[in-house]
């Protein structure tokens, strides 16, 4: 069974729909906060949304948005709402710090020649070693743990918040954050 969404934060409202489509309603596009779905919703009529705005979407009644039109395709996401993203993604990844963390310290690898660490950008085969050894030793507790046991890496927060971001936008070979 998946795990349906209870809430999502809007990235992006159109009053008007897309500019370049015959339907003149209007969408918000959001993101669900525990599965990280890209949504479009279909707010109740008269509703007006703003983006960062947390909106119930469970199945039960419905203040705000009227239905969930499906899956927001990435082509589609606005300038707005990839800011948006960002911020959100940043928060996340802030909020939920240990869960990032035990990343790091459960890590494995894909196949022969690539392990999860290297797909985090600026991670390549050197800083997964040093990673790995610094691992073995005692498990990391947070960021900050990690940047200071492991001197060469790129800052773990931010390259953790690029993929999650990438994973989002971008069709992805291997996706670490986003299902």
């Amino acid at each position: 069974m998946t795990e349906k969404e209870e809430f999502a934060m809007v990235l992006d409202f159109l009053p008007y729909g897309y500019p370049m489509e015959k339907h003149t309603s209007s969408v918000a596009q959001a993101i669900g906060v525990k599965t990280f779905s890209l949504l479009e919703l279909i707010p109740r009529r008269g509703v007006s949304l703003s983006p960062k705005e947390k909106v119930y979407i469970g199945p039960d009644k419905r203040d705000k948005i009227y239905y969930i039109a499906g899956r927001l395709h990435r082509e589609k996401l606005t300038e707005t709402a990839k800011i948006q993203l960002q911020e959100f993604v940043e928060n996340v990844v802030g909020e939920q710090e240990k869960t990032f963390v035990d990343f790091f310290n459960n890590a494995q690898a894909i196949n022969t020649r690539l392990h999860q660490l290297e797909l985090l950008p600026g991670f390549g085969k050197k800083h997964t070693k040093e990673i790995m050894e610094a691992r073995k030793e005692k498990a990391f507790e947070s960021f900050d743990d990690i940047k200071a046991r492991v001197k060469s890496i790129p800052d773990p927060k931010k390259a953790i918040e690029k993929r999650f971001v990438g994973e989002l936008i971008e069709r992805q070979r291997f996706n670490l954050f986003v299902r």
